[in-house]
């Protein structure tokens, strides 16, 4: 295509008019660009309570009234003047900024682009002084508050092109709205207030983050969210991050800030992905409000001018402390949360105390025969003891006694959440373990919690190198394609990491001479199939450093108790126990649920009582 004609002209120096409207395609793109850079300046200025008051979704009118230091008049013309701020005057001030704006350039690009009038009184003066459009404009007095009152009418009004690429009213106030609810997240200790066409939309009283979340993000939020705050260094991550289980379909709950300042930063979006990334359910968003503290010499924020974006000087180390801060966080369970989690029932390496079959009667009897669950210490400690086990086989050919009404006892001396989950009553369907703690009543998807308490067993043993290997008395061997041979020979070294031996007998045989203890109840030949299919799928060494949680995964599921399994209590009560000594045991590792609560108060409204 020919280039289109362009007229010849000299170079010559662009009007400062002109300027500040190209400055204002950058930094007032929309309405919501308006809002985000008056808030800032208001906050910058140390006010405690702000008003934003919108009409026609900010394109007609933006007024932001706040307490803050105010502005002299003498200064009032240089506020409007391109590349003017007290808040930075040298190189070191830009490289230790500690203020939200700083460029000196915003409220000029909006005076260039709308009619703007600044009202300001600081504490010293008699009464307020106010000045309209921009630096050419005339300082009169007026009346006024302590505080600054910046009010912009008809956004776009001498651009009428770009105001053409507007979205309707209610599409821009959403985008207004969200900027204000961002910014009252950094700051709980400041009041907000937001009026839309004379309606009050949102009202925010100054409080704590806990609270200011709560009212922001929803109630849902406020009950399924996690407390962080580490610091390692000069870093320093603090807020909420949401359950797993209350993941969304969008990333629409995602707050992020560095010293104060909201950001969307890849690195940082991405060290929190890869902390939720074996809990999460599907293609689902966590709902979090972090903030990150660091000295500002360690971070650049300007590096775009509507200062969203940020470049950490060590940005490998930041990754690395949000995602184990992260990660930390969430390997706690809404089971043990509020306290230490009590150690795990002794049991083989990784694998519950899976009872004989033929001993669950004696069980069953021994049950019945102590009128409900044993929920005393003493008498659940007694049901493992080696004595219980021998006394169980010798009670196994005796006759079952007759059913008894199951009255359950208060525990005797044991700390009310010292087993958060609580005790075994039975299974439903074979799938379920129903159990009653001091709350209600506790369902547990056997699968997947078995599946979680072994994937995070095999991560922690590859972790520390300990993989320890179950050698097969009489080596399991099958028919394997040309493909799994070649795959088996390629990577021995990946294998034996893994616990596995997998060796060739001929060019379409394998052989299997060893397993993961962990695994070793499993089907050897389904592993072995498993294993070297992901080795090949994953690419070898990758297995071990990108893919390895899919591979633990896939084992894990393969291994996990199946439902219509019929577990003991005993059983059941293990893994209950082994459920509260596990990182991340609320979710299994495909990030769906392995238990609820259903508490008392729940279950009175179902049968209607105290109504």
């Amino acid at each position: 295509m020919n280039a289109p004609h362009m007229p010849v002209r000299p170079i010559q120096a662009l009007s400062d008019q002109l300027i500040s409207q190209i400055a204002a395609g950058e930094v007032v793109d929309r309405p919501s660009a308006v809002v985000k850079e008056l808030l800032e300046n208001a906050l910058d200025a140390g006010s405690t309570h702000i008003t934003v008051r919108l009409e026609e979704g900010g394109v007609k009118r933006i007024a932001i009234t706040d307490n803050g230091r105010g502005i002299p008049p003498d200064q009032m013309p240089l506020a409007l003047a391109r590349h003017a701020t007290s808040k930075i005057a040298s190189l070191d001030d830009l490289e230790h900024v500690g203020t939200l704006g700083f460029r000196g350039e915003a409220l000029a690009s909006i005076a260039s682009v709308a009619l703007l009038t600044l009202t300001s009184r600081t504490a010293d003066a008699p009464h307020a002084w106010e000045i309209s459009g921009g630096k050419e404009g005339q300082v009169i007095p007026a009346s006024g508050a302590l505080g600054t009152t910046i009010d912009v009418r008809d956004l776009y009004f001498n651009t009428p092109a770009r105001r053409k690429f507007l979205k309707s009213e209610q599409t821009e106030f959403g985008h207004c709205a969200e900027v204000v609810r961002r910014i009252a997240l950094s700051r709980p200790d400041v009041a907000f207030s937001l009026t839309h066409n004379g309606k009050t939309v949102d009202h925010w009283n100054a409080s704590e983050i806990d609270k200011r979340s709560s009212h922001i993000l929803g109630g849902e939020f406020a009950g399924a969210r996690l407390p962080l705050d580490e610091t390692a260094g000069p870093l320093r991550l603090h807020g909420f991050i949401g359950l797993p289980t209350a993941a969304k379909a969008r990333a629409d709950g995602q707050y992020f800030y560095v010293n104060g300042r909201f950001v969307r930063d890849k690195l940082l979006t991405h060290a929190v992905r890869a902390a939720y990334q074996d809990v999460l359910h599907g293609d689902r968003y966590p709902s979090y409000v972090l903030g990150l503290d660091l000295d500002p010499a360690l971070v650049d924020v300007n590096v775009h001018p509507s200062k969203i974006e940020v470049r950490f000087r060590d940005s490998r180390a930041v990754h690395q402390f949000v995602f184990h801060a992260v990660s930390r966080a969430l390997a706690q369970t809404s089971a043990t949360a509020s306290g230490a989690a009590p150690a795990p029932v002794t049991a083989v390496p990784g694998v519950l105390p899976w009872v004989r079959e033929q001993q669950q009667t004696s069980f069953a009897a021994q049950f019945s025969s102590a009128g409900g669950v044993r929920q005393t210490l003493a008498d659940y400690g007694s049901l493992f003891s080696p004595a219980a086990t021998a006394e169980a086989g010798e009670a196994a050919s005796m006759p079952l006694p007759g059913p008894r009404p199951v009255a359950p006892t208060p525990q005797e001396g044991a700390q009310e959440d010292e087993f958060p989950l609580g005790f075994a009553l039975a299974q439903l369907h074979g799938i379920y373990v129903l159990a009653q703690n001091s709350k209600g009543l506790v369902l547990v998807d056997m699968h997947a919690a078995h599946e979680r308490i072994l994937y995070e067993q095999l991560k922690n043993a590859l972790d520390e190198n300990a993989m320890q290997v179950q050698p097969l008395l009489i080596p399991v061997t099958f028919y394997a394609d040309p493909v799994e041979v070649g795959t088996a020979e390629e990577s021995q070294a990946i294998l034996q990491s893994l616990g596995f031996d997998i060796s060739a007998l001929s060019p379409t045989t394998l052989a299997v001479r060893a397993i993961p203890a962990l695994l070793k109840n499993a089907d050897a030949q389904t592993l072995a199939r498993d294993v070297l299919r992901d080795v090949r799928e994953f690419g070898g060494s990758r297995v071990l450093v990108e893919r390895r949680n899919e591979l633990l995964g896939t084992l894990a599921c393969h291994t996990a108790v199946r439902a219509n399994r019929a577990l003991t209590i005993p059983e059941m009560n293990a893994l209950l126990r082994q459920m509260e000594a596990t990182e991340r045991a609320d979710q299994c590792n495909h990030g769906r649920p392995t238990w609820v609560q259903l508490a008392l108060a729940d279950l009175d409204k179902l049968f209607l009582r105290g109504q």
